[in-house]
């Protein structure tokens, strides 16, 4: 392969990891917290979307937003993996399987 071609991959691999980056909009993912007093929606790029609360948990304060932020952590933990997936489809094939390599060193993170 040459130069120019390799570039021409790379280019292209960049418009697909746009893509799909856009695309992490529409993944959502759930998490809960306090045997589901406490849930959270986000997406694939890590923005939270809804948080739910179970009433009974209002009349602690300090419990409430410990489960809060249990929630949120999960859901964003989630969100970080299934967006890490998505790129991931996305670069296959397109780059060599090479160990370490970090996709956000391309701007592709």
């Amino acid at each position: 392969m040459n130069l120019a071609d390799m570039f021409g991959k790379l280019n292209e691999m960049k418009q697909n990891m746009e893509n799909v980056r856009a695309s992490l909009d529409q993944i959502h993912v759930e998490a809960e917290s306090g045997g589901g007093m406490v849930k959270v929606v986000a997406n694939a790029n890590k923005q939270v979307l809804k948080l739910s609360i179970d009433p009974s948990v209002a009349t602690d304060r300090e419990m409430m937003e410990d489960l809060i932020v249990a929630a949120i952590n999960k859901a964003l933990e989630k969100a970080e993996e299934k967006g890490r997936e998505e790129l991931s489809k996305a670069a296959s094939g397109m780059l060599p399987n090479l160990p370490g390599l970090d996709l956000s060193q391309l701007g592709l993170k």
